[in-house]
């Protein structure tokens, strides 16, 4: 991993391929290798012509741990996403997020649409413009002593997903806690890139992508079959649609 600041915060992030760029952002509680090497994100994009950035958000991974919810709102996470397109010297970018990295992309669209060539939202719908990102109850299990205390079942499923990924619990509650509220519908409509909508069709957290695409001119929804939030990730129909996508668009 390099290092990069984006203010006073030290990020972790992977620089590989050579290519147009696309720049990834994982999701909550997960990092670099977890989202995008293991799953073989990083290896097929290299592999079909594309240079890959990739870095840890605050909070996460290798990336500074921060406790304080105010360092962690949805603008400040985007900042830190141009932050390393500046960095690297990469004026615009395909970027593709998943779940809080898909808000993350939005974000980042919304503020700064000219360093996008085109968005990819992975496991998010309409809950990104209605509903916001994750709630108490999963502050509540990542602030429990012990996941056994833990009796809500979403808020189980990101306790246990943040002990596989030894992730600091502390920042990760920080992290809920800073989120925000839901974009505004307005902001979202007036997006202009070519955006990919990519949702599991067994995913109860992200909310309707075809909602959500209807907002946007340029939008269009990848289903990948059979698929939860957590397992559609690595799924081969969302890698197969994602370089159809990218292949595409203008």
């Amino acid at each position: 991993m390099h290092y990069f600041l984006s203010g006073a915060v030290r990020l972790a992030f992977i620089d590989e391929g050579v290519g147009p760029p696309v720049l990834l952002i994982h999701g909550f509680a997960s990092r670099v290798p977890t989202n995008w090497i293991e799953p073989g994100w990083v290896s097929l994009l290299t592999a079909s012509g594309f240079r890959v950035v990739a870095f840890d958000n605050r909070g996460h991974g290798e990336s500074d741990k921060l406790y304080d919810p105010a360092q962690y709102t949805a603008r400040i996470m985007a900042a830190d996403a141009r932050a390393l397109l500046d960095h690297l010297g990469i004026a615009r970018a395909d970027v593709m997020g998943y779940s809080m990295g898909a808000r993350i992309t939005a974000n980042l669209a919304v503020a700064h649409p000219d360093r996008l060539r085109s968005a990819i939202l992975g496991g998010v719908g309409k809950r990104l413009i209605a509903g916001g990102g994750l709630q108490e109850n999963v502050v509540e299990a990542l602030e429990a002593r012990s996941i056994d205390e833990v009796t809500d079942p979403q808020g189980y499923v990101f306790r246990r997903f943040a002990e596989q990924t030894k992730s600091d619990l502390r920042a990760l509650a920080a992290c809920v806690k800073g989120g925000g509220p839901p974009l505004p519908r307005a902001e979202v409509a007036a997006l202009k890139m070519p955006l990919l909508i990519a949702v599991g069709t067994k995913d109860t957290i992200a909310g309707s992508p075809h909602e959500l695409a209807a907002l946007i001119p340029q939008a269009r929804v990848l289903a990948i079959p059979d698929r939860d939030h957590m397992l559609a990730v690595g799924d081969r129909v969302y890698k197969n649609g994602v370089l159809a996508f990218l292949r595409d668009r203008p």
